[in-house]
């Protein structure tokens, strides 16, 4: 059988899951925290699954989280599950936070479909995060590079700064922050960070220690 754990801060959620994994007779269910911190405390030897949430209970990271279990017992298996889009928690997971992802609310497959591949030793991750609605239009009219100018820009670097880190000149960076705001249908650049923020498209309160 497979000794699971989950990580889960919602209740509803939580609970939805709870009942689904006690119901197969592959899963033995060992318990739900809402804390990924907390789940690498309960880990061992025995373990042999958790099921993470990214943003979990007093926002820690559930990908800071699954690269300590990882590391600590190679042998388990981490499956994020999440609901947020920002293509950097998708990159952060296939490089060693995790052995699958899968996408709460854009999932094609099913979650037990995806337990019983990594289980079975594959890796499943999607190519790319699916675009999330930015009022009048989608996400994925900007390019990933854009993206990740964006999330610099959040995150407090200066024009100079991102110019250097991407090997473009700070008018090279001006000109992508105006496109992304002209694709968007936004009115400012402080409202397509708002709205990158609350979309979940950019995440950036995620606590890894």
């Amino acid at each position: 059988m497979i000794h699971t754990i989950l990580v889960e801060d919602d209740p509803f959620t939580q609970n939805y899951f709870v009942e689904m994994l006690s119901s197969d007779e592959r899963i033995h269910f060992v318990t739900a925290v809402r804390d990924a911190f907390e789940a690498e405390k309960l880990c061992t030897r025995e373990t042999d699954l958790v099921l993470m949430d990214v943003q979990t209970l007093h926002r820690h990271s559930g990908l800071a989280a699954g690269k300590r279990i990882k590391e600590k017992y190679p042998h388990i298996k981490v499956i994020i599950m999440t609901s947020l889009v920002d293509p950097g928690i998708l990159t952060s997971a296939k490089m060693g936070c995790a052995d699958s992802l899968w996408y709460k609310d854009h999932g094609v497959k099913g979650i037990m479909e995806i337990i019983e591949r990594t289980m079975a030793g594959e890796h499943v991750f999607p190519d790319i995060a699916p675009p999330v609605e930015l009022e009048g239009t989608l996400s994925d009219v900007f390019s990933p590079a854009q993206i990740e100018i964006l999330r610099c820009y959040i995150r407090g670097m200066s024009y100079a700064e991102i110019g250097k880190k991407f090997h473009m000149s700070k008018d090279g960076v001006n000109w992508n922050m105006r496109e992304m705001v002209r694709r968007g249908g936004f009115e400012s650049k402080e409202d397509l960070i708002a709205m990158a923020i609350d979309s979940k498209l950019i995440v950036t309160t995620l606590k890894e220690e």
